[in-house]
């Protein structure tokens, strides 16, 4: 198959607001791939190469400077082997390597098709063709029923493998995908609500938790074997000795556990996320020690619990890992969960997550039978750049360049502004409209993929925090940013700062 049908394809997908227009357009695309080409596809519409990391970044890709062809010729296949040699690419001289690779790959792609490629490669394609609306699109391709579809991917971890399966396999290979201590399965998600009060509404008598500002865990046992597996499902056992060593003396044989991790300072309180997450993208060291909070048990000793009520699980969970447990309480008082919800945030913690008592383990989804709680904080910044858009948002300004404030000059000129992070998120057709006919009024110069302006806009953004980052110069990355709003009352000189950012790290 050739990447510019697939390119095509996500690109109707994501012009469409019809649900089922999208399904219509990736099911006709899964039915005229080849077996050996239908992981790739996937891989791609989802921008999550089945290579997984490829060593490439941002500034990489952005830094190209390349002629693309006019007339595509690119197939899946060629790109695959691309991004298998990119991943590949290690030791002394791989920069160098990739940049190569990388310029061999644009070459010989078109422009709409380099586009595509990039915002694959980076995690930040946009087509529409989210989890769901592809599983359902592999159902129709496939004729299986959806529910199969589903709980295959769910329990196999895997829409590739799910996909190929469905599309050349039974519907009784479907429905054989079971869970398997061993093999880590898409963890249950949880949506958002303003309190724990309208928590409670929606979830009737609930488990109230604290919810850790760690990174998700899933670990598997059977017997001395222990696997630890990201909420990516990437396996980071090897990292984590000291998560290995407790689930190991647990009383059980065979388990699978789901929880959090996270590094406490001497006073208790939780360390910076970021501080959390070098553990799994570094040598190991003890220097830094994790430990576990497990929130659920989906097998223990050959008993499958995901259909089991949240009830059986936590009593199961008490039972083996109960000193491991994160804390929390069994209530349907919305001032009960009012309170536990001040007690986390003085503990330093995120908030809370509700989860209805009696909903079983539906790995994947994000439905309303988990409830995430946390406060939402707001800063002023100003616009320094937008990138434009693909897909439905193709010829739009869209992609904000986010910057605060910096009055003494700590990491740049005194009273200029400092990146901090970047934001699609929260932007209507309005906005995207207004942003592309108002930004030219401010630029400064441009990129290939970026209009860069002149610090005078200020928006306000909704944030749930900040991480230590060496991307910018200010040394932190916004966490989940997205637009309130623009704030026309307000000049650069009203802008937050890059200190009153940097405050809200922890250590």
């Amino acid at each position: 198959m050739r990447l510019s049908e697939l390119v095509e394809t996500a690109g109707n997908v994501a012009a469409t607001s019809s649900r089922l227009a999208k399904i219509d357009a990736l099911a006709q695309l899964l039915e005229r791939a080849e077996a050996d080409e239908v992981a790739i596809l996937v891989g791609l519409l989802l921008a999550s190469p089945r290579q997984g990391r490829l060593g490439v970044g941002w500034r990489g890709v952005s830094a190209l400077d390349v002629a693309h062809v006019d007339v595509p010729t690119l197939t899946l296949s060629e790109v695959d082997a691309a991004f298998e040699r990119l991943a590949q690419a290690s030791g002394p001289g791989s920069a160098t390597l990739r940049t190569n690779l990388l310029t061999g790959l644009a070459a010989t792609a078109t422009d709409s098709e380099w586009d595509f490629l990039a915002r694959a490669m980076l995690g930040e394609l946009r087509t529409g063709a989210l989890g769901g609306v592809l599983l359902d699109a592999i159902a129709r391709a496939s004729g299986r029923a959806p529910a199969s579809v589903r709980r295959a991917a769910m329990l196999s971890g895997d829409l590739g493998d799910t996909a190929l399966l469905a599309l050349t396999g039974t519907a009784d290979d479907l429905d054989a995908v079971g869970l398997r201590v061993g093999r880590p399965v898409l963890p249950m998600l949880a949506a958002s609500a303003a309190s724990p009060s309208a928590a409670i509404e929606l979830t009737g008598e609930a488990s109230v938790e604290y919810k850790l500002d760690g990174a998700r865990i899933q670990v598997h046992r059977h017997g001395d074997e222990v696997g630890v597996f990201t909420r990516s499902l990437a396996d980071v056992t090897h990292r984590l000795p000291e998560i290995v060593e407790i689930v190991r003396a647990l009383p059980a044989h065979d388990l699978i556990l789901d929880g959090e991790t996270l590094s406490l300072d001497e006073s208790g309180a939780p360390r910076p996320f970021q501080q959390t997450m070098s553990r799994f993208g570094a040598d190991v060291s003890r220097e830094l020690t994790l430990r576990p909070w497990f929130f659920d048990l989906l097998h223990v000793d050959g008993r499958d619990l995901l259909d089991e009520p949240l009830s059986t699980r936590l009593a199961e969970l008490d039972r083996i890992a109960g000193e491991w447990r994160v804390p929390g309480i069994v209530t349907r008082d919305p001032s009960t969960a009012e309170q536990l919800s001040r007690d986390a945030l003085a503990a330093g913690h995120e908030g809370v997550v509700v989860k209805a008592i009696d909903s079983a383990y539906t790995a994947g989804r994000r439905g309303k039978s988990w409830i995430k709680v946390k406060p939402v904080l707001t800063f002023d910044l100003v616009v320094l750049g937008a990138e434009w858009g693909s897909g439905r948002r193709r010829g739009l300004l869209s992609n904000l360049h986010l910057g605060a404030r910096d009055p003494q000059g700590e990491f740049g000129e005194p009273g200029g502004f400092v990146m901090v992070g970047k934001t699609f998120k929260g932007l209507t057709d309005e906005l995207l409209r207004w942003q592309t006919e108002t930004f030219p009024g401010y630029e400064s110069h441009r990129t290939p993929y970026t209009v860069l302006l002149r610090p005078e806009l200020v928006v306000e953004i909704a944030i749930d925090g900040v991480q230590h980052s060496p991307r910018y110069p200010g040394g932190i990355a916004l966490r989940f940013a997205r637009v309130k709003g623009y704030r026309p009352d307000k000049g650069p000189a009203d802008a937050d700062t890059i200190q009153a950012l940097r405050g809200l790290l922890r250590g």
